[in-house]
């Protein structure tokens, strides 16, 4: 069973622009980068798109260790975040914004959330931000990457939740967005790790 309804709605929304959405992995797509993973789509016009996987984050890799300055500033679990396959050495910041400043260099994405620079240290965003997740590297497609996926079925498109971007249980994101649903795609959130064994 296979939700075709929802496919044919993603398919036509490519005509608009996705950011500030999620790209929920179907299960079908098994590429390790990207398998079961929750992608919050941060950027995405005619020239590709760009985003962060919420939910693979790094146990090992305590921001404390890495950017110690931001270790009091991050959303728990405390951790780095692998955000995609493009760039893993470089760290880019989500952050939820309390107040805009327009001394504030950020680019806004949806819910009150976007990206910072990390470089410039927690100091200068103090009064502008309450939450924050660091992630090595992020997921990029060319022009008609994406699209292609997802007249693959590699990618369902999905309303991206305020606590979807900071959860502090990224380990079941993949499924809670799928329960939340309804009908047939929260059934895909049941679909076994490896069919052949079920």
């Amino acid at each position: 069973m296979w939700p075709s309804r929802r496919s044919t709605a993603m398919i036509g929304a490519m005509t608009e622009s996705l950011a500030g959405k999620l790209l929920v992995a179907s299960p079908l797509l098994v590429d390790p980068n990207f398998r079961r993973s929750v992608v919050f789509v941060c950027l995405h016009d005619e020239n590709g798109a760009m985003g962060l996987i919420l939910n693979r984050p790094v146990e090992a890799a305590l921001v404390s260790d890495h950017l110690p300055e931001w270790s009091e500033a991050v959303a728990p679990p405390g951790v780095l975040f692998r955000g995609g396959p493009v760039e893993p050495a470089s760290a880019l910041a989500l952050a939820r914004i309390l107040a805009e400043d327009p001394q504030v260099p950020w680019t806004p994405i949806a819910h009150r959330a976007g990206l910072i620079d990390v470089s410039r240290g927690p100091r200068d965003f103090a009064a502008s931000i309450d939450r924050v997740r660091i992630f090595g590297g992020y997921a990029g497609w060319g022009a008609a990457q994406l699209a292609d996926e997802i007249e693959e079925k590699a990618w369902f498109i999905l309303e991206s939740w305020p606590s979807d971007l900071f959860t502090d249980r990224p380990e079941t994101l993949w499924k809670d967005v799928l329960l939340r649903q309804g009908g047939d795609l929260a059934l895909m959130a049941h679909y076994p790790d490896d069919p052949s064994k079920n």
